[in-house]
C-alpha cells in the first residue's frame, strides 16, 4: 500500500486552502484562492458563498496535482473555517438566498440591541457562553429571514438551511441537492448564540426569541468521527470527511494545546487567544467568551475561554489597499523598522466596534498622539503595536479569570512571520514568545481531528510529538516602559469609544 496523506480544507475569511499533510504533520503541498471581499456600505461585509464552493473544488485539484496525488491516497479529509459567517440556502435548489454575512459584519447591532432589551447583553450568557453581539451567527440568520424577500416563509415551510460555511461546504461535498449531509461540530455550533454549553445541543427557546425554526440548523457533531464521504462527483470521492474544527480551536489543536492551561494565539486577519480550560465550563468575568475547544468522538467537550480581537493582519491590509501606504503587506516590517519608536502614534483599529475584553459596539477606530514629527514608518509601526497592545489585554482578562498566569505564548497565523511585531508582542507582555516549525497550525488542527477519527493517527500524545519550536523572542524591554506604553494604550482606546450615535451605524 501506498503512503497515504491527509487533506485539510482551510476556508478563512479572505482565502480558501487545501493543505496535504503527512504523518509527521509536514506540508506536502497547498493550494490556495482568494475570494472577494464584499462591502456593501459602512459596516457591512459579505462574502459570494457561490464562490468559495468553487474555489474549494479548485484549490483541492491544485494541492493533490502539485503534489501528484489521487484522491486514493488521502485516508481522510478535515474541514477548518471561518467561524460565524453566516450562509442560508435553499435545500430543493442548492441556491444560497443572499451572500454570506461575514463574522466582521455590524449591520445587526440594532438587532443585538433589541434582543438586550430583555436581560442585557449577558440574556444568554449563562447557557451558551457569549454576549449579544453582531459577531455571532444567530443575529445574521435573522437579519436575512427578516430582510429577504420570502425568506422567512421559506424557512418555516422547512425549505431553508443554516451553516458557518464548514456545513455549506460538506453539504456541497457530501452531494448537495442529492442527499448533501447538513452538520457541523460542536466548535462550529458554539458560535451561533443557540447552542447549550453543557447539553451541546440547540436550545428551542433561544430560537423561539430569535425566530429561528429548527429545522434550519446542522445536526451538531463530535469534532472529529466520519461524518461522510464525498460525493462520487467531485476530486475526492469516497474519501472519509471526518474532522471538522473552527478556526481557532483548529489552531489551538494544531498547536498540541491539549492540556488545561495550555494557550494559542492566532494572528490572522483578526487575533484569537484561547485559553484550554479541560472539561470544565469557565464563565468569564472580564470580557472573555466561554467557547468548546474540542470533543473527540464519544469523549467529553472540552472548554476554552477565547479572546477575539475583531482587526489585526486586515489592519495591514487597510494600510495597503485603503491608504496605499504599503505595496505588499511585508513590507510594513520593513517600514515599521525604519523608526526607532512609535513617535507617541497609537492605532486602535475598531473597525467593526471593539472586541475582547471591551465589546463596544459603538467605538470606531482612531489615530491619536499625531504630531508634525509623526511619518509614514511610525503609522506603520503603530499598526503592528495595536495587534500586540490588543493580545496583552485579552492576556491579561486570561490570567485573571483563570487565576494562573501564563508562563509563554505560542503563536500562529500569517503575521507571525513578522519578527519585529513578535519580539514586541514578548516585549509588551513579559513572556515568552513560541512560533512552531509548521505554523499552518489552523489546517494542521482540522487534518489532525480527521487523521485520528479514521486510525491515520494513534492519539493525541502522537501528535504532540509532532509538534517542534522554531522560534523564540524573549522580553528585552523594561518594566517601567512596558508600562508607560501600556498606560498610553488603553488612553488611546478611550477615544474610539462613544463614537456610534444611534443615527449612525
Amino acid at each position: 500500500m501506498s503512503e497515504q496523506y491527509v487533506l485539510a480544507i482551510d476556508q478563512g475569511t479572505t482565502s480558501t486552502r487545501a493543505i496535504v499533510f503527512d504523518h509527521a504533520g509536514s506540508i506536502v503541498s497547498t493550494g490556495q484562492l482568494e475570494h472577494e471581499q464584499i462591502f456593501p456600505r459602512a459596516g457591512w461585509v459579505e462574502h459570494n458563498p457561490r464562490e468559495i464552493w468553487d474555489n474549494t473544488r479548485e484549490v483541492i485539484g491544485q494541492a493533490l496535482s502539485k503534489a501528484n496525488l489521487t484522491r486514493h491516497d488521502i485516508a481522510a479529509a478535515g474541514i477548518t473555517n471561518q467561524r460565524e459567517t453566516a450562509v442560508v440556502w435553499d435545500r430543493r435548489t442548492g441556491e444560497p438566498v443572499y451572500n454570506a454575512i461575514v463574522w466582521q459584519d455590524t449591520r445587526t447591532q440594532s438587532i443585538a440591541d433589541e434582543l438586550a432589551a430583555e436581560g442585557g447583553v449577558d440574556r444568554f450568557k449563562d447557557k451558551v457562553g457569549l454576549p449579544l453581539a453582531t459577531y455571532f451567527s444567530g443575529t445574521k440568520i435573522k437579519w436575512i429571514l427578516d430582510n429577504v424577500e420570502g425568506a422567512r416563509a421559506r424557512a418555516e415551510a422547512g425549505d431553508l438551511l443554516f451553516g458557518n460555511t464548514d456545513a455549506w461546504l460538506i453539504w456541497n461535498l457530501t452531494g448537495g441537492v442529492d442527499g448533501g449531509v447538513h452538520v457541523t461540530d460542536v466548535t462550529n455550533a458554539s458560535r451561533t448564540l443557540f447552542m447549550d454549553l453543557k447539553t451541546l445541543s440547540w436550545d428551542q427557546e433561544i430560537l423561539d426569541v430569535f425566530g429561528v425554526p429548527a429545522t434550519m440548523l446542522p445536526e451538531i457533531k463530535s469534532s472529529s468521527e466520519v461524518y461522510a464521504e464525498v460525493h462520487t462527483s467531485q476530486l475526492l470521492r469516497e474519501v472519509p470527511i471526518a474532522g471538522i474544527l473552527g478556526d481557532q480551536q483548529a489552531a489551538t489543536f494544531g498547536q498540541a494545546a491539549f492540556a488545561k492551561g495550555e494557550a494559542k494565539n492566532t494572528y490572522g486577519t483578526g487575533c484569537f487567544l484561547i485559553f484550554n480550560t479541560g472539561e470544565e465550563i469557565v464563565h468569564s468575568k472580564n470580557g472573555l467568551l466561554t467557547t468548546v475547544g474540542y470533543k473527540l468522538g464519544e469523549g467529553e467537550p472540552h472548554y476554552a475561554l477565547e479572546g477575539s480581537i475583531a482587526v489585526a493582519g486586515s489592519l495591514v491590509q487597510w494600510l495597503r489597499d485603503n491608504l496605499g501606504l504599503i505595496r505588499t503587506a511585508p513590507e510594513v516590517e520593513e517600514l515599521a523598522r525604519s523608526v526607532k519608536d512609535n513617535g507617541g502614534v497609537y492605532i486602535v483599529p475598531a473597525f467593526s466596534g471593539l472586541f475582547a475584553p471591551y465589546w463596544r459596539a459603538d467605538a470606531r477606530g482612531a489615530i491619536v498622539g499625531l504630531t508634525r514629527y509623526a511619518n509614514k514608518g511610525h503609522i506603520a509601526r503603530a499598526a503592528l503595536e495595536a495587534t500586540a497592545f490588543q493580545t496583552r489585554e485579552v492576556l491579561d482578562a486570561v490570567n485573571r479569570d483563570s487565576g494562573v498566569p501564563l508562563r509563554e505564548l505560542k503563536v500562529d497565523g500569517g503575521m507571525v512571520a513578522n519578527d519585529a511585531l513578535m519580539q514586541f508582542q514578548a516585549d509588551i507582555l513579559g513572556v515568552d514568545v513560541v512560533r512552531p516549525k509548521v505554523i499552518e497550525t489552523t489546517a494542521l488542527g482540522a487534518a489532525y481531528a480527521a487523521g485520528l477519527a479514521v486510525g491515520f493517527w494513534g492519539d493525541l500524545g502522537e501528535l504532540s510529538a509532532n509538534w517542534d519550536e522554531d522560534m523564540r523572542w524573549s522580553p528585552q524591554l523594561d518594566h517601567s516602559e512596558r508600562d508607560r506604553l501600556m498606560r498610553q494604550w488603553t488612553k488611546a482606546v478611550t477615544k474610539s469609544m462613544d463614537w456610534v450615535d444611534a443615527d449612525v451605524r
